[in-house]
């Protein structure tokens, strides 16, 4: 095969399972990947894809070969790549970053304009996405991530720890109570993960103390989480960096959960940690997120712990008031 855009049309192809899928992945229209695809089992007189109900492609077994040997060619080209790039030690060009949402939301963007300011030259390309990207294919160039990475080949640092808690809307508090314990939040108006959200420690933990009838409200995004929680629709747990902020908000829970810990890590990969727009990134982005540290810990201001201490003793927890179940995904 002379052409690297056809093997790599070919495997977006075999990990999307889809033409929508592939398509979506390259950036490109879905009827350019179908007819490039045609064109390529035609040129190389083979059938690569078996076309399944539903839309779905699945490698025969001329397309499980080519797709193991187009994986070799793609690791030793990412590889190249990278080397080249942690060589370059200018701050100009493009910088692929990517963190979940809630970072993206509350706390990056002032971040994010004084590293623009800093550093004119680098064009930040930033990705909001709460699945883990590939660093390895450079899906992005720098990760903020919520946990501490577990591939070998990454290099970065821890930023914080991050406290989760359950927060509710003050008015709801007033008109409800605070509950007296964990074991009592099962008796108030929750807000929840969907189903096809990823599961994590908050999201168990969540589901654990609680019975499902509990759940009135249920969203992918953090983010509506948040904003249903102001609403008032019920109780809803949240890293303090996204609810202590809010002064529509109160916590549920004084001290938050040590099972629900988790951590921020600004990571890369080995071979691009000498690069100067990468290490720019670092030093300017990374030493400003740590100077908010006590945010990020749940370490709040003691005004704040104070308000919320005087609504707790004012009133004892009344339980949930007409419930009205919704789902809405982000």
């Amino acid at each position: 095969m002379e052409d690297w855009n056809d093997l790599r049309l070919f495997l977006a192809v075999t990990r999307a399972r889809s033409i929508v899928g592939a398509a979506k992945t390259l950036g490109i229209d879905h009827s350019t990947v179908f007819r490039r695809l045609n064109a390529l089992e035609k040129k190389g007189g083979v059938r690569l894809f078996e076309r399944l109900p539903g839309g779905i492609y699945q490698p025969t077994s001329a397309g499980a070969r080519m797709a193991a040997a187009a994986e070799c060619m793609e690791h030793e080209a990412l590889a190249l790549d990278r080397d080249i790039a942690g060589h370059d030690h200018k701050l100009i060009g493009r910088l692929r970053v990517t963190s979940a949402e809630t970072l993206a939301y509350r706390l990056l963007p002032p971040h994010l304009a004084a590293f623009c300011q800093a550093h004119p030259s680098i064009v930040v390309e930033f990705a909001v996405d709460n699945h883990i990207l590939d660093l390895s294919r450079r899906e992005a160039d720098v990760a903020l991530r919520p946990q501490r990475p577990k591939e070998n080949n990454l290099w970065g640092r821890k930023i914080a720890g991050v406290a989760w808690t359950v927060y509710g809307a003050r008015a709801y508090l007033d008109a409800n109570g605070f509950p007296n314990s964990i074991k009592d939040l099962r008796r108030y108006s929750l807000i929840g993960w969907d189903e096809m959200a990823a599961r994590f420690g908050a999201a168990d933990w969540f589901e654990r103390t609680a019975p499902e009838d509990a759940f009135v409200y249920r969203t992918a995004s953090l983010v509506h989480q948040l904003l249903a929680a102001k609403a008032g629709i019920g109780l809803a747990a949240l890293p303090c960096y996204l609810g202590d902020p809010e002064p529509e908000l109160a916590r549920v829970l004084p001290s938050p959960p040590p099972e629900l810990a988790t951590e921020l890590w600004i990571v890369t990969h080995a071979d691009l940690k000498n690069t100067g727009r990468v290490r720019a990134f670092f030093d300017l982005i990374g030493d400003r997120l740590t100077r908010q540290r006590d945010l990020f810990e749940g370490r709040r201001p003691p005004v704040q712990q104070a308000m919320s201490g005087r609504s707790r003793t004012n009133r004892r927890g009344k339980g949930r008031q007409g419930k009205r179940r919704v789902q809405q995904t982000l």
